[in-house]
């Protein structure tokens, strides 16, 4: 049996999404750009897909920005908002993406811009007193870069608050919604931000492919140059079958939202109460055990020590289990998360981020915990 756990890192691609690209890969295969039938008739597919996630969103379509995905919207909004806009204080959290947080600190090493990062609670949730402090005491404005959930354990930021605050003190504000993008409902005309970040692959659309969203009210220049792509705004030759792809999956998960949200919840809280009865001291880090305060999509779990405690998501593979220890785009790193390192957490302690999506059945959950029974048995006998 093969269960698959690791939905924050990437999911698969729908059926209907598959479909709706595959024409795009091969009759539809003419370059935007041209002015010929074949070009024209792709061109009106992006522009379909851009208008229809701008719909959704209660923005106009000439603000959102195709790109490779979530990480190149956080350098696109960062390093061009820093660099073009007279920016030259961030505020960011130690226990951001490292898309966000080490292109920060580049700006920072390179003497572009100040550096502050808010404080954290014990749990994870940013110290709204210390980000007030921190906007008041700077004369210029500052950016102000926070995820709306934490990609490892979940948090929810309190994102009304936050824009209020920003809106207060003039700071330009960016959030990287990778996470919640298609999992809950977004209207940037009732929560202002500058800007926010979308993967499609975070939600069942394809790699390769997200977007940034960049308010009518700012404006830079663009962050690749060579072409008039975007609105001139990204140069390049547009991926358009993962932009098709990224529309439908857009679509689809809005379409489905409550649905699908209501069975992951029942999901996540059936595997909580399960861990809680197999593993006598297990810890939810973050906030991600309490369904209110984290995203229904991720459950980090602190269990007990054991020997081969860095061997256990290794162990958990060879059974058939794919879960992660942190970011998937930190895989490699033998340094451990560094969200749950800020925190203090015990790094003794084998942490597991378990995440679902709509796929995920009780059965998958089931048979990760007793594979987790078998592997950690001499501890918890």
């Amino acid at each position: 049996m093969r269960v698959y756990l690791d939905n924050a890192a990437t999911t698969a691609l729908d059926k209907e999404v598959v479909e709706a690209m595959l024409p795009y890969m091969t009759e539809k295969f003419g370059n935007p750009s041209s002015t010929h039938q074949f070009g024209s008739e792709v061109r009106v597919a992006i522009e379909q897909s851009r208008k229809t996630i701008a719909k959704l969103l209660n923005v106009s379509p000439s603000e959102i920005i195709f790109t490779s995905g979530g990480t190149e919207a956080n350098n696109m909004a960062l390093r061009c908002s820093t660099e073009f806009m007279g920016i030259k204080h961030a505020i960011t959290s130690p226990l951001e993406h490292h898309a966000v947080l080490h292109t920060l600190e580049d700006l920072a090493k390179l003497g572009k811009i100040k550096l502050s990062l808010v404080n954290v609670d014990a749990k994870g949730n940013v110290d709204l007193a210390h980000l007030e402090e921190l906007l008041a005491g700077y004369d210029g404005q500052t950016l102000v870069s926070l995820m709306q959930a934490n990609n490892e354990i979940g948090n929810l930021l309190p994102i009304e608050r936050v824009s209020a605050l920003c809106e207060q003190y003039k700071a330009v504000f960016h959030t990287d919604t990778v996470q919640t993008m298609c999992h809950y409902p977004l209207d940037f005309q009732a929560v202002k931000v500058h800007f926010a970040s979308c993967a499609a692959h975070k939600f069942h659309g394809p790699k390769g492919v997200g977007f940034l969203y960049m308010s009518a009210d700012v404006k830079i220049p663009p962050f690749i140059t060579g072409g008039a792509q975007e609105r001139n705004m990204r140069g390049g030759t547009e991926n358009v079958y993962g932009i098709v792809g990224l529309g439908k999956a857009f679509e689809i998960a809005h379409r489905d939202m409550e649905k699908e949200a209501a069975h992951i919840r029942e999901l996540k809280g059936y595997m909580i109460g399960r861990l809680q009865n197999e593993f006598p001291g297990v810890e939810f880090n973050g906030e991600s055990g309490d369904m209110d305060k984290s995203l229904y999509t991720v459950l980090n779990v602190s269990l007990p020590k054991t020997d081969i405690g860095e061997m256990l998501l290794f162990n958990l593979d060879i059974n058939g289990v794919a879960a992660s220890g942190g970011s998937a785009c930190s895989s490699g790193s033998d340094i451990g998360s560094h969200v749950l390192r800020a925190l203090g957490t015990d790094m003794e302690r084998p942490a597991v981020r378990f995440s679902f999506c709509k796929s995920t059945q009780l059965q998958d959950i089931d048979y990760a915990v007793d594979v987790l029974k078998d592997i950690l048995k001499p501890v918890v006998a």
